[in-house]
């Protein structure tokens, strides 16, 4: 049965009292090893805590167990994914409205590209899907997305696949139109929205869309102007 609400997962990578500034009330809580004790410890309560919890102690494990709804332990040799990678896949097989990742930037490199490509297992399963961080939200783009300017100052487009063809912009400073980008090009980094929304087209292949900001979320524009 469809959980009908949004799962956001909080992984073990790095994160901050930004990631819980994102949170609504009904969303579906899952921790990825290390991910579960930041929110307990955070007054959180995860509905799932998943991994194989080999960056916490045995007495955090326990604190882990007492406070999340369910406790699902695997091997940590014997496993054929990242924590991170068993999280998403739990939450596509539940079926939310969307999934939000938090935590998972940063860090070792392959990490981070294991992550993006996360996008496209949600993409297949016809799940939206973001992850974001303290200074950006990304998501992958096949056919069409319209997107608000919130706290972003920058939208990038970079292809996740050989070529994307057939690229409109409506409402952004550089706008295009039937447009091709090519993986390695530098053509799509650093446009702005000149409207509260944008509109993207695909026509051919698979596009990630970063909104950026050079300051933290929730900085104040006085803020950002002394910096």
């Amino acid at each position: 049965m469809p959980l009908n609400r949004r799962a956001v997962i909080f992984t073990g990578g790095e994160l901050g009292y930004w990631a819980l500034k994102l949170l609504r009330q009904d969303d579906f809580l899952i921790g990825a090893d290390s991910g579960a004790l930041y929110l307990i410890r955070n007054n959180h309560r995860p509905n799932l805590a998943i991994g194989d919890f080999d960056s916490v102690s045995n007495t955090e494990l326990t604190y882990i167990r007492e406070g999340s709804h369910q406790t699902v332990a695997v091997d940590p040799i014997d496993k054929n994914h990242t924590d991170t990678e068993l999280a998403f896949l739990r939450a596509i097989e539940m079926e939310p409205t969307e999934i939000l990742l938090l935590g998972a930037l940063g860090g070792r490199l392959d990490h981070t590209l294991a992550n993006l490509h996360l996008l496209v297992q949600a993409h297949h399963n016809g799940i939206p899907a973001a992850i974001a961080d303290e200074y950006q939200r990304i998501q992958l783009v096949t056919d069409h997305a319209e997107i608000t300017a919130d706290q972003y100052s920058y939208v990038s487009l970079l292809p996740l696949t050989p070529e994307v063809r057939g690229i409109h912009l409506h409402g952004f400073e550089y706008p295009l139109s039937d447009a091709v980008l090519t993986m390695g090009q530098s053509l799509g980094i650093s446009n702005q929205l000149i409207s509260p929304h944008g509109e993207i087209e695909v026509g051919e292949g698979w596009l990630l869309v970063i909104q950026s900001s050079d300051a933290p979320l929730g900085t104040s524009s006085a803020a950002r102007s002394r910096a």
